[in-house]
């Protein structure tokens, strides 16, 4: 992400233009991951059974930055204005992957983030670091909010709980965290101007800090550092978005001097109308070989992690292996031991037992904590009075599961009270949605359309019906299916059914908007809110998200 949040969108567009060109083009070096690892091995011992095809996950999850702790990978990602923030992933083989928790619990970092007299659209958790430390076998995430300050959160469990360690008055912009093999804090963080800070032993304040390094005029926006330690040498891991990847090494130490080699640009990359692969990060396996996860922009579903296998030069440089010149659509699968268990899917079904959400949900900003609850299903109380779906408090949103996919919830409507929308969207910059509309005491099934959103994410339609039909009784099923194949505007299409077996469609087909300004894809959320008054509630008792 652009540090200079007024020219981040021209410099942004100027970057996804060349991205979608999709030109072809050899990809240079790249660089090592996992920590402070030993020497690179020069790859695989042997060829692992079966392939893996891209993208390894076909969901919204960008800026990755990913570890391996013993037998175990983690991964993390940007989550912007949702929250909790920064969800931590987890697989065994890097290929089958689950959310285990959040690293930001809640997003306190003022009102907006409430939607409480302001919003936080597309601010909040932007490209972030997660690292573990050997020396209190601790894990730790990092990241800059609103370019003001950088936190640190801290867990003894991926899974969490996770609680703030400090605040640091530096933003460390697009940062990479480093544990060296003497356990020492490092973080490399920066756009085009890259620094390198130290941190004092215990982490939680800045020791020294300094410039390492100013990005040619040729190559242009250097951002999205990651920062590692590899056979002796230092390497940041750099971006140039959205269609290229560079890597500095240094033999002097964390602070330099570095030398830049490109690894790619402009590489065609493994999902038909997505741009290229670009910043994520680098691991080792157990076995030594090594891999590069990064993402492809792959709007209108967001940007999805795709993983490659790296090889490195006599002299210390990382190649991305490709297949007939480009980041292949499938590889033969990691060489790693037998996971002690299959992940939980992140499609499926979910009726809200237990007494907390499931890690696959985030709120649209931070939820009022009264207003909803879990246990015999999902409780929506209203929590705002609105007639602006974005301005609403506690909408709960899951990732779409792409290429296309199908959410179906079953709702009790009977505690609705007079005024109330509830129902299910397809939520971005632009949105639909299908639910209902409690007026005079009845209650309709309605399909919504223009839902709009401006370029400073202020509402420029609240939306309008274009579709409706009545209604008996206090049950009715929503769906919504949604296309989010990349490269151009896709449908989305709702229906509703009152006994759970037979869907009528409601309404035309919604167009996905695919422009990348708003970072986060399309979601499926829950919502709840009053245009009259409070009181009112319903009850989601079951969400199923498919696949064809």
């Amino acid at each position: 992400m652009d540090m200079s949040w007024p020219h981040q969108q021209l410099s942004r567009r100027r970057a996804l233009a060349a991205a979608t060109a999709l030109a072809a083009g050899a990809a240079l070096p790249l660089a090592g991951a996992s920590r402070a690892a030993a020497v690179p091995a020069p790859g695989p011992a042997g060829a692992a059974a079966g392939e893996f095809t891209n993208p390894v996950i076909w969901q919204d999850f960008a800026d990755i930055d990913v570890i391996r702790v013993g037998d175990t990978y983690y991964a993390s990602a940007s989550t912007m204005h949702y929250s909790p923030g920064a969800p931590v992933l987890r697989s065994y083989d890097l290929v089958h992957w689950e959310i285990a928790g959040h690293s930001v619990p809640v997003l306190d970092f003022g009102a907006k983030y409430d939607l409480n007299g302001g919003r936080g659209y597309v601010r909040g958790i932007w490209a972030s670091s997660l690292a573990y430390r050997p020396g209190n076998r601790t894990f730790y995430w990092l990241g800059q909010v609103d370019f003001a300050r950088t936190y640190v959160y801290t867990a003894t469990a991926a899974e969490g709980p996770w609680s703030r360690l400090t605040t640091i008055g530096t933003p460390y912009y697009d940062a990479g965290l480093l544990v060296d093999s003497d356990d020492t804090l490092y973080v490399a963080y920066g756009n085009t101007t890259i620094s390198v800070a130290q941190l004092s032993p215990d982490g939680r304040t800045q020791v020294r800090t300094q410039q390492v390094f100013t990005a040619p005029a040729g190559v242009g926006t250097l951002e999205g550092s990651r920062f590692y330690k590899i056979g002796g040498r230092y390497y940041i891991f750099l971006t140039r978005p959205a269609n290229g990847q560079y890597v500095l090494k240094s033999s002097g130490g964390p602070f330099g001097p570095y030398t830049l080699r490109q690894v790619l640009l402009d590489l065609r990359g493994p999902v038909p109308g997505g741009g290229v692969p670009h910043q994520g990060g680098l691991v080792q396996t157990q076995g030594g070989a090594w891999y590069y996860l990064a993402f492809v922009d792959a709007y209108p579903g967001g940007r999805v992690p795709v993983l490659a296998p790296v090889t490195w030069t006599a002299d210390g440089w990382p190649v991305v292996q490709l297949v007939n010149g480009a980041w292949g659509t499938s590889y033969p699968s990691p060489a790693v031991p037998a996971p002690p268990r299959q992940v939980t899917p992140m499609t499926g079904v979910d009726t809200f037992d237990g007494t907390s959400l499931k890690p696959r949900w985030e709120w649209n900003h931070n939820p009022d904590p009264a207003k909803w609850s879990v246990g015999n299903g999902l409780t929506l109380r209203t929590a705002t009075v609105t007639d602006d779906l974005y301005g609403a408090r506690n909408t709960l949103t899951h990732r779409i599961q792409g290429p296309t996919s199908t959410a179906t919830v079953q709702l009790d409507h009977s505690a609705m009270r007079d005024g109330d929308r509830a129902g299910l969207a397809l939520l971005r910059d632009s949105s639909a949605w299908i639910g209902l509309k409690r007026e005079g005491g009845s209650t309709r099934v309605v399909m919504v359309g223009g839902l709009t959103m401006d370029g400073n994410w202020n509402t420029t339609g609240t939306g309008r019906e274009l579709a409706s039909a009545a209604v008996a009784g206090g049950r009715v099923w929503l769906r919504a299916s949604a296309d989010i194949r990349p490269g151009a505007a896709r449908p989305g299409t709702f229906s509703y059914s009152t006994d759970g077996t037979t869907f009528t469609r409601l309404g035309p087909d919604f167009s996905l908007g695919n422009d990348w300004r708003f970072f986060m894809g399309y979601r499926f959320a829950l919502f709840n809110h009053a245009t009259q008054a409070l009181g009112g509630s319903v009850r989601v008792t079951r969400f199923e998200l498919s696949t064809p």
